[in-house]
């Protein structure tokens, strides 16, 4: 068994949907997958208008800076979708923990993931090593999973951007 650490890649996922999102619920399900999540999930009525909820209400965790009120916006989305752990054994992933109920649907399974997995990269890492783009007019997500935990940019691009910036800043 190994337990099913969620963090980083629920994290990674999130963000990218935040950042770039899909034009259809097929497209959600693919970046699911892309991002490390094995389960498919059966289709339902609304679940792209769902999962877009999910998102918009993760987004405020990631737009909350003060610590406190960021953990109990992530209180709040854990106790709706969040269960006692559970031993599962599902598409020859090995025997792993779920934090979650055996509710199958996309938009509670991606809600229970992305709570705990940004809940679990916070506590890891720093209630600060989630954060935006701080290369205005960029407003993507920032996952910092930096070993210095200084991530300020959401890509190699902005952060040479702001370095042209601050260069010519300085030098007119």
């Amino acid at each position: 068994m190994h337990l099913n650490p969620y963090g980083e890649y629920a994290v990674l996922l999130a963000a990218s949907l935040a950042d770039d999102w899909p034009d259809d619920r097929d497209g959600i399900e693919q970046r699911t997958r892309e991002l490390g999540m094995t389960m498919r999930f059966p289709e339902a009525p609304g679940d792209y208008e769902a999962v877009r909820a999910v998102i918009d209400d993760w987004l405020r965790i990631v737009d909350e800076a003060e610590p406190a009120r960021r953990a109990e916006l992530l209180n709040a989305q854990m106790a709706q979708a969040a269960a006692f752990p559970r031993l599962t054994d599902h598409d020859a992933e090995g025997w792993h923990l779920h934090y979650r109920d055996d509710v199958d649907s996309l938009p509670h399974v991606l809600r229970a993931v992305i709570s705990v997995g940004t809940s679990l990269h916070l506590v890891t890492r720093g209630m600060t090593r989630l954060g935006r783009c701080q290369a205005p007019p960029c407003t993507n997500v920032v996952v910092d999973v930096t070993r210095n935990g200084r991530q300020r940019f959401c890509s190699v691009r902005c952060a040479n951007r702001a370095a042209v910036r601050r260069h010519r800043t300085r030098a007119g």
